[in-house]
């Protein structure tokens, strides 16, 4: 997928070299056409010339306070331990075959994590795959938008390279919407004697 790559680090705590990450996502943006592009250089031209002080600010009260903003897609989908580390390990599995490497700590639904691996993976892999997450990556999207936030843009660029929303998929993301969302700790490792992960998006590492 054309701008995966571009668009991962923009949904990253912004660190040291945000600016040039902006720049380079910004000229990535500008060599393409379409609502995607645009939608990239919406989001670039927004922050343009914010303090990062600032964009750090926004984005923990955007991600790390909002649980209904979590990055983490399979955090939308499952409650139960078991389950989400069954879905984890086979996304890292997929991670692996296609000579993708996680970040030390990061957990493999994080969704910076699925564009480097859609940037990466071979033709059309990396739609699959986000296809598969298309319920949590529309509701993160909406509830982005809902509160106007300009990481909704990012979203939207995402989305715009996808199939549109069946209706049944409509009918889940609105389901998923009304239910609580998950709150248990979720980790990697069975949970005999394994350490669990807070599941609390997009903090600093």
């Amino acid at each position: 997928m054309r701008l995966a790559g571009e668009i991962a680090p923009l949904l990253c705590y912004p660190g040291p070299d945000w600016e040039a990450v902006r720049e380079e996502a910004l000229r990535a943006a500008g060599r393409e056409r379409g609502p995607a592009a645009a939608a990239v250089r919406g989001f670039c031209e927004a922050v343009a010339g914010v303090p990062r002080d600032e964009l750090e600010r926004h984005y923990v009260e955007t991600f790390d306070f909002d649980p209904r903003a979590s990055l983490y897609l399979t955090y939308h989908l499952y409650g139960d331990q078991r389950r989400r580390g069954e879905a984890l390990v086979a996304l890292k599995r997929r991670y692996a075959e296609a000579g993708l490497e996680l970040t030390p700590g990061e957990l493999p639904d994080f969704l910076p994590a699925m564009l480097e691996f859609a940037a990466l993976a071979p033709r059309g892999a990396g739609a699959r795959l986000l296809g598969e997450l298309r319920e949590p990556l529309e509701l993160v999207r909406a509830r982005l938008a809902e509160r106007e936030r300009s990481h909704a843009l990012l979203l939207e660029a995402v989305a715009r390279r996808l199939p549109r929303l069946t209706s049944r998929q409509q009918a889940r993301v609105r389901e998923l919407a009304e239910a609580a969302p998950p709150t248990e700790l979720v980790g990697l490792d069975p949970p005999a004697g394994a350490a669990a992960v807070p599941m609390m998006p997009g903090a600093p590492r």
